[in-house]
């Protein structure tokens, strides 16, 4: 039976709640900007990254069902992961309103998840290494696309971060500082919700499918690196 976990919470656990049809698995659609040129065969298409879109999720209920849980599971923002795709995790929003009357009278309704482009693998392990004498560490992108990963650094004074022995950016611990979260997915470097960009030179990380090797140079003493594998 079809089922979803919202939020950490499975939707087999609201009383009387049931998933009667997940949403075919689909590529969002690519923004593009078109130009026709004058003179010239065909148009100039610039791809500008992939567009947010909405899974609908049918539902019903069984008997001795509780609608105030119902109301109050299909709230908010959160993780999606649905039972068809087990492994993986959709960052969705539910904005639509819900037909609850048609639910009651009818058993049946619609529930619209306005859903980010990319999903992410599920319980991805984080690469965690206390420095000694190491220069690197290879760190794997699971996902068959490029993955912007988010990087906790500990040390001080300014250190280098290379991928694949390309420099990437260079940070320079602030006095009385020694942690800074490096976040390619939001781009911004932050420590305790206070932004660093200011102390960061460079750009922000990018993994490749595959093995990356990341390195560094710097009095860097310890390294945690989220992958953030990812899929369309």
């Amino acid at each position: 039976m079809a089922k979803i976990i919202w939020n950490n919470i499975d939707s087999d656990n609201i009383r009387g709640l049931i998933i009667t049809e997940l949403p075919p698995i689909t590529k969002p659609k690519m923004r593009t900007d078109t130009t026709e040129v004058d003179g010239r065969d065909g148009d100039i298409i610039e791809e500008l990254g992939y567009q947010s879109y909405t899974k609908t999720i049918k539902i019903g209920l069984s008997r001795n069902y509780d609608i105030d849980a119902i109301m109050k599971y299909f709230t908010g923002t959160g993780k999606l992961i649905t039972s068809d795709e087990p492994d993986k995790v959709y960052n969705s929003t539910i904005i639509d309103k819900i037909d609850y009357e048609k639910l009651l009278r009818f058993k049946k309704a619609n529930v619209k998840f306005y859903t980010q482009p990319f999903k992410y693998l599920k319980d991805e392990e984080s690469v965690e290494l206390n420095i000694a004498s190491e220069t690197s560490v290879e760190v794997e992108n699971k996902g068959l696309e490029v993955a912007k990963p988010i990087i906790t650094l500990i040390g001080s004074g300014t250190i280098e971060i290379l991928v694949n022995n390309v420099g990437i950016f260079t940070y320079t611990f602030p006095e009385n500082e020694t942690e800074v979260i490096i976040d390619s997915l939001k781009e911004e470097a932050y420590l305790n919700g206070t932004y660093r960009n200011r102390n960061m030179l460079g750009e922000f990380p990018k993994l490749n499918v595959g093995i990356n090797t990341i390195s560094w140079t710097g009095d860097l003493t310890k390294i945690i690196i989220e992958p953030k594998s990812r899929w369309l």
